[in-house]
């Protein structure tokens, strides 16, 4: 595995572990203030900034949740992930039970590497992701 995986693939993972434990300061140590989630699904298109996701956080009840970074890319102090993604919660009374690919973008600044975009689709049932 290059570096560039192996390192993209830890910072995944701390953020994964620390949103398992819902670990508010681990996460915003992650995740830069400027940070926004963009997701399709079929009812449309979603943004949220890091306020409204730390506030969704807090509703979720996760049950399972598995990161795998397939690709990485890195460029000076930029880093775009592509990562297949499983997880199953609750959320505000529903069940989700949905994979999803998504695009991470990191940056480097004077706090370490933190996450600055995420773009998630969902992944369709049989479809295999390499």
């Amino acid at each position: 595995m290059a570096a560039d995986t192996a390192d993209v693939t830890d910072l995944e993972r701390q953020w994964r572990d620390a949103l398992f434990a819902k670990d508010e300061a681990a996460l915003r140590g992650l995740i830069h203030p400027q940070f926004k989630l963009v997701g399709i699904r079929s009812t449309g298109t979603v943004a949220v900034g890091l306020a409204d996701w730390l506030d969704a956080l807090k509703k979720m009840d996760i049950a399972s949740l598995e990161v795998r970074v397939t690709d990485s890319l890195r460029l000076d102090r930029t880093i775009v992930a592509t990562v297949d993604a499983q997880w199953k919660l609750r959320f505000m009374g529903h069940t989700i039970d949905e994979r999803v690919l998504l695009t991470d973008v990191w940056v480097k600044g004077d706090n370490g590497w933190q996450v600055i975009r995420r773009h998630s689709s969902p992944v369709p049932a049989g479809v295999h992701i390499e």
